[in-house]
């Protein structure tokens, strides 16, 4: 039997990584998507890299675009990445780090991949911990991105639906990781600081790096990613 084709959504991050394996795990042939889309952390990009060599992606392609030319982030344009936040802080409003659209324009990058590919699956790494925040996170907006996608596409008509997996929708940061560690994920690869210094170290004090570093604190384990001097 052939192997089936999915395009995987790969950030070069924790949750990222471990939506990789799950779809590996799954017996997809996994072919990775990242973006270079002006990101200040545009590090993350070598450890995408590296992630998709090290869990054997069939493919990996960048692909570059200028969010910048918008701005309206800490991500992508001069405003300072938010640091020190408590929980009671993070649980509040959506945060700076929000880029606009960003999993939209993604996912509909990674639906036309799939056209291509002949597809009929895409991953990608929303989670519990993120939609709380990010309004492109929530259960809703993949949902809905699923419905677009079997609207919207030439392999919809034709009969081919396109499903939207969101394996980690349901779960926080110490369950990503266990899962991610049972399925062989080295994430001292992975990169997840919004704000990294230019030798690749993480900052260990914005919102990612706090959630990270969390999540490994409840599982009893010592986070792997290389981190500035406190």
């Amino acid at each position: 039997m052939a192997p089936v084709p999915a395009v995987v959504l790969l950030s070069g991050g924790l949750d990222s990584a471990t939506t990789l394996a799950v779809a590996r795990a799954g017996g997809f042939d996994c072919h990775a998507l990242s973006f270079r889309y002006g990101q200040r952390h545009a590090l993350e990009l070598a450890s995408a890299v590296a992630v998709a060599t090290h869990l054997d992606a069939a493919s990996h392609r960048i692909i570059d675009i200028d969010l910048r030319a918008f701005g309206g982030s800490a991500l992508t344009a001069d405003l300072p990445v938010p640091k020190d936040r408590d929980d009671a802080a993070r649980a509040h409003g959506i945060p700076i780090t929000y880029v606009p659209a960003r999993n939209t324009i993604f996912l509909a990058y990674a639906l036309g991949c799939a056209e291509v590919l002949g597809a009929a699956d895409i991953f990608i790494g929303v989670n519990a911990v993120d939609y709380s925040g990010y309004p492109d996170c929530r259960p809703e907006f993949v949902a809905a991105f699923e419905r677009v996608a079997n609207l919207a596409t030439r392999a919809a008509v034709e009969g081919r639906s396109t499903t939207i997996h969101a394996p980690l929708l349901a779960m926080g940061k110490a369950e990503i990781i266990a899962r991610g560690l049972e399925l062989g994920v080295d994430f001292g690869m992975t990169l997840s600081c919004y704000d990294p210094a230019n030798d690749g170290a993480a900052c260990g004090r914005c919102d990612a790096c706090h959630l990270r570093l969390e999540g490994f604190r409840r599982l009893g384990r010592a986070d792997p990613a290389r981190y500035q001097p406190a």
